[in-house]
């Protein structure tokens, strides 16, 4: 069986659950934007390392100093940057990129097919979080110092998707001979990074660059980006104006409205349970789809919404984005709150009496009215929740190597080929207990190698069966909660838990 590249996550809503690092201070940022944005990012980068690079709140600390081949238009819409131009053969597994030239490296070193392929090759191999996302590339080759030539294993319908975010982070080849490539970015985007005015973990600043070859993206003299992983420190942060923009939790925003911050908060992804032990290899009840549909009926989505998103949600019974030809407008009350017919599903399979679930929490971060919520819907029909409290930065680790049967989380919803490839093929990174299906294989196929037609019949027919099947048991779509001052310009990234730096801009 052939698939397509994982794809890992792109923003924690529910859980909150990556490298987390507190931050305080001050910034000194312009009230409304001025010369200077001072982002407030609910992660802490890791590394600058391009090949290290990751998707959600990590983009605002590689697009400052990174141009990539392709950019994403706020829409979605895919346009040149460092790639003028791109084709595909007729067999969807040569692509063929034409760079743009004079373009140069903050170093001074030409960007050229060379320093492409060197990236493209490094991402490959480095065993990144989302080298993945390039697993289908089998060779990458040159023409002269302005094309490049990318061949397939077999057809990837996301490769492009990814060479526009975290996939061609392009970095100069001579920083990336050297060791400090890690904590020295050296790409030939619209900032640099201000090592003399960075503290890591704190607070980093990145400078525009003179002479840069698109200044219509420049819309600032210096970006500040602050890791503040506390909620009530990012509000405290954004309403001082420590911050001019920030991205909460959905129980202060009624505060930061109140002080005149500006929503612009947009949908990016579903949140919900993602049940991994399809094959009952941790808890054999959760092999039977009858179990996995009585967990689905036992949650009442709407009070998860109001009690843990304050609202600011869609609830959601498909994990299919609407934006997307696998949706299904009818899927939508395939698991109305019915704890009666979850109980009498639960005798059917055999576990009347229930059973035990481990699950990962991370104490202080997740919303104690999610664990709560859960445990007393899952417990109603039988099913206890064990909550294991772990640190954060462990979170994502103890779920990707399979140690728990299920989880709260929250994902993406990119096009259908990268939302599958995320969490339902076999090697996809959230499903790591690695469950197959026979019906789903065949459907997957469609959906890779298919022409558009046959691909979007595929998405369909492969978001009813998951849903039939109860693989997953999604609460809500919840908005990503962006607040900034009133002076600046903020427009949503399609398909992206936070804007790109390139959609801030002064009020004009």
């Amino acid at each position: 069986m052939k698939f397509g590249p994982k794809v890992v996550l792109t923003a924690i809503a529910v859980t909150a659950a990556l490298g987390l690092a507190g931050c305080t201070g001050t910034s000194g940022a312009a009230p409304g934007g001025g010369e200077t944005l001072t982002i407030g990012s609910t992660v802490d980068v890791q590394s600058f390392d391009p090949a290290q690079a990751e998707l959600g709140h990590f983009l605002q600390y590689y697009q400052p100093v990174y141009d990539s081949l392709i950019r994403r238009e706020p829409d979605g819409k895919l346009v040149p940057m460092l790639a003028k131009s791109w084709t595909y053969d007729a067999s969807n597994t040569h692509l063929t990129l034409t760079l743009r030239q004079g373009v140069s490296f903050s170093d001074g070193t030409k960007v050229n097919a060379t320093a492409v392929k060197t990236n493209l090759d490094r991402m490959r191999s480095e065993n990144g979080p989302d080298a993945n996302t390039v697993a289908q590339i089998s060779d990458v080759t040159t023409e002269g110092d302005s094309r490049v030539v990318v061949t397939l294993k077999q057809p990837d319908p996301s490769l492009l998707t990814s060479l526009a975010t975290e996939a061609s982070f392009i970095a100069s080849p001579k920083a990336l001979r050297g060791d400090s490539i890690a904590t020295v970015p050296v790409g030939s985007g619209p900032y640099e990074l201000d090592k003399a005015s960075t503290v890591a973990g704190s607070a980093y600043t990145f400078v525009k660059r003179k002479n840069y070859w698109d200044p219509s993206i420049q819309h600032y003299d210096k970006i500040v980006v602050k890791p503040i992983t506390d909620n009530t420190a990012m509000l405290n942060a954004l309403v001082s104006g420590q911050v001019n923009v920030a991205f909460l939790d959905p129980k202060y925003a009624a505060q930061a409205k109140k002080a005149g911050k500006v929503d612009h908060s947009n949908t990016s992804d579903w949140a919900g349970l993602l049940i991994y032990d399809r094959d009952g290899k941790i808890v054999p009840a959760l092999k039977d789809p009858r179990v996995r549909q009585a967990i689905n009926y036992a949650l009442d989505r709407k009070a998860l919404r109001d009690q843990v998103a304050k609202g600011f949600a869609t609830v959601t019974d498909q994990v299919f984005s609407p934006a997307t030809p696998a949706y299904d407008k009818t899927l939508e009350d395939a698991y109305p709150y019915d704890p009666a017919k979850a109980k009498s599903l639960m005798a059917e399979a055999g576990y009347a009496k229930g059973f035990t679930v481990a699950m990962p929490t991370i104490p202080g971060l997740v919303d104690p009215a999610q664990t709560a919520g859960i445990s007393q819907y899952l417990g109603a029909i039988g099913i206890t929740v064990d909550y294991q409290n772990i640190a954060a930065a462990d979170f994502v680790p103890s779920i990707l190597n399979g140690k728990y049967a299920m989880s709260t989380f929250s994902l993406y919803q990119g096009t259908p080929w990268q939302a599958a490839n995320q969490m339902i093929t076999p090697n996809a990174d959230f499903n790591p207990l690695h469950a197959t299906d026979p019906t789903v294989n065949d459907l997957l196929s469609k959906l890779q190698d298919g022409d558009q037609s046959e691909q979007d019949a595929a998405a369909k027919a492969l978001n009813t069966y998951v849903t039939q099947q109860a693989w997953f048991a999604p609460f809500y779509r919840p908005q990503n909660i962006v607040y900034a001052d009133s002076g600046i310009s903020v427009q949503p990234q399609a398909q992206q838990s936070v804007p790109s730096i390139y959609n801030y801009a002064p009020q004009k």
